[in-house]
């Protein structure tokens, strides 16, 4: 590897602790195991920030989300990876003041919004990544002359107690258990649709149960519009997601957009069929029939019968079940952090 000092800055200066942020942890935690020098720039007191903390060669500068603090704590690196969409504008500044390069990862589907900045921004970058064909499309429709590179997202190899995956399961009730991982934002999420999706299913099918793991601006919301279920559980923010995956018998996303998601690989490698919307980068890991279901978002009677036709015939899960298991192989985090090393190589030869 040809930078000097295998030296490379990372940024993110998101808030909270979601897909993005676990996939910059997982890459982090992988190059430091293969030796590299890091540094992380991350929001102070958010959670990226302690994640990293203790990961081997990985110096994590702490910073307030300004882009102006952020750039000043960029400091001397060979490559710069900005991994959210705020922390471009800091790399950005650190590139026309010092020089220093850097590369894009984008993992939002909707394009950037079309201003003379972003446009600069995105054609300063040395490389750009999206994690998946439909974020490459958006980029691509708001300046043709990108030419991104798709690296997948990484599974996060979550572990689980076997003992508290059965206890929640004798908590929820119900003999087959329908999941959902996620921030409670419907514009996105669309969770209402699996309280519709519980109401149409409560005479046809009583004993399946539906859990929605997380927390977000529309709890409060979801939860009235749930009022009179019993087949619905909310459960809120947690740390033990492993436990609900391994609690859990079908996954269901019905995310209005979404540039990949990556709990639904976590989902797969917990052999979990799949039942979601067909959009953005969610045909990219599901496959209907295959390893999951898809359906077109807000097609209520689709989730329907998608969700009754894997309750009503064993085998279909069976097969699933492996097939999601077996897929999910192809997305370790150690592939996803050789799909970067050969970016930053690139990189390192221009």
């Amino acid at each position: 590897m040809a930078l000097p000092a295998s030296q490379i800055t990372h940024i993110n200066l998101a808030g909270g602790f979601r897909g993005g942020e676990r996939q910059t942890q997982l890459l982090l935690a992988e190059l430091a195991a293969r030796g590299w020098r890091q540094c992380l720039v991350a929001r102070r007191g958010e959670p990226l920030a302690s994640a990293c903390g203790d990961l081997t060669g990985v110096e994590v500068r702490e910073v307030y989300g300004n882009p102006l603090s952020a750039a000043r704590a960029l400091g001397d690196s060979a490559l710069v990876h900005v991994h959210q969409g705020r922390s471009l504008q800091a790399a950005y500044l650190n590139r026309l003041v010092r020089g220093i390069p850097y590369l894009i990862t984008r993992r939002v589907q909707k394009g950037p919004r079309r201003s003379l900045l972003n446009r600069a921004m995105y054609r300063g970058a040395s490389a750009v990544v999206t994690v998946s064909d439909a974020i490459a499309a958006s980029l691509r429709a708001f300046d043709p002359d990108l030419v991104p590179v798709r690296i997948h997202s990484a599974v996060s190899e979550l572990t689980f107690d076997a003992d508290e995956a059965v206890t929640i399961r004798e908590r929820v009730g119900g003999d087959f258990i329908v999941g959902h991982v996620g921030a409670l934002d419907d514009s996105h999420k669309g969770q209402r649709q699996i309280i519709t999706l519980a109401r149409r299913l409560c005479e046809r099918r009583p004993t399946i149960r539906f859990v929605l793991v997380g927390s977000g601006r529309d709890e409060a919301r979801l939860r009235s519009a749930a009022q009179g279920l019993n087949n619905v559980t909310f459960v809120g923010q947690v740390s033990n997601v492993g436990d609900y995956l391994a609690a859990f018998d079908a996954f269901i996303f019905p995310s209005r957009h979404e540039g990949l998601g990556s709990i639904v690989l976590d989902a797969m490698a917990f052999g979990l069929p799949v039942i979601a919307a067909n959009v953005g980068g969610i045909p990219e890991m599901v496959e209907d029939q295959v390893n999951g279901m898809l359906c077109e978002a807000d097609d209520i009677d689709a989730f329907a019968a998608a969700t009754m036709a894997l309750f009503d015939r064993p085998g279909l899960m069976e097969w699933m079940v492996e097939k999601n298991r077996e897929t999910a192989q192809n997305y370790s985090a150690a592939a996803m952090a050789e799909s970067y090393l050969k970016v930053y190589a690139q990189l390192s030869e221009n």
